[in-house]
């Protein structure tokens, strides 16, 4: 006899959400990329704060739907105080409320060289060539966080990215920690580098990227580059992170929601 199709387990694109429309256009936009990549894998979008639906309604959908596999994923590219508590107690919550509903969570994004080579297609969109990586310094812009974490992913990142033949690779943000975009530009000026990039290191438009806009047009850095935004690496580093997920452990059901996370099986 021919086995049943079984639908591959859908996935939960869980982003931070904002009060400007455009962080879920791109988000949306980000995901139908991922999704039209793949097709047959079902590609859902929620948000914690701001934006509809919320990650609870969007797993009620799913579990209503027939839906009974889920992978979370994270739309976020360090693991910072979000990727730590926010969601995985909205994800344990959610898990006790719909029993049936198996659950499984994705890592954050980065680090990952599809990010890299995100920040050198935007660069390159914005008319930085090859050639002229030498001469040229980045200003690698991140959100910002308080937690030590994010920023020692960020300070690799930018000192492996600078073996790649930049004269100079530096970390800023734009809001929990220094220095700022504009003062990154400043010392890069200073130090005597003729031509400055400035990189953002978020996902989509708000905000603080729109706080590393000011600071990159206000220090007169020469090239300001486009959020990572639905760059094909994105998209194919979600699908990269669903399939890693597959095989991890599912949220228990009984279990979860009591205490301070979620646990295993």
């Amino acid at each position: 006899m021919r086995r049943a199709r079984t639908d591959p387990p859908a996935l939960l694109v869980i982003a931070h959400g904002s009060r400007d429309p455009r962080h879920a256009a791109t988000v949306r936009a980000l995901t139908a990329r991922a999704a039209a990549a793949r097709p047959g894998l079902r590609v859902d979008t929620a948000f914690l704060d701001f934006c509809t639906p919320s990650v609870p309604d969007a797993l009620r959908e799913l579990a209503g739907g027939g839906v009974r596999e889920v992978v979370a994923l994270p739309l976020l590219l360090t693991r910072a105080f979000h990727a730590k508590a926010d969601i995985p107690a909205v994800l344990a919550d959610a898990a006790a409320r719909l029993p049936g509903l198996r659950l499984r969570t994705a890592g954050v994004l980065g680090p990952s060289p599809l990010l890299v080579a995100a920040l050198e297609r935007r660069l390159r969109a914005a008319g930085v060539r090859r050639r002229d990586r030498a001469g040229t310094g980045v200003v690698l812009a991140s959100a910002g966080s308080t937690d030590p974490e994010a920023g020692a992913v960020l300070a690799d990142i930018a000192r492996e990215w600078r073996r790649t033949g930049w004269c100079a690779v530096r970390p800023a943000f734009a809001s929990a920690c220094l220095p700022r975009t504009e003062d990154a530009v400043r010392a890069l000026r200073a130090e005597g580098v003729r031509r400055i990039a400035v990189a953002p290191y978020v996902l989509a438009p708000g905000f603080l990227p729109d706080r590393i806009a000011r600071g990159a047009r206000e220090a007169g850095a020469d090239v300001l580059a486009d959020v990572l935004g639905p760059a094909p690496e994105v998209a194919e580093l979600l699908l990269r992170r669903y399939d890693e997920a597959l095989p991890g452990p599912v949220l228990r059901p009984a279990l979860a929601g009591a205490g301070s996370g979620a646990t295993a099986a």
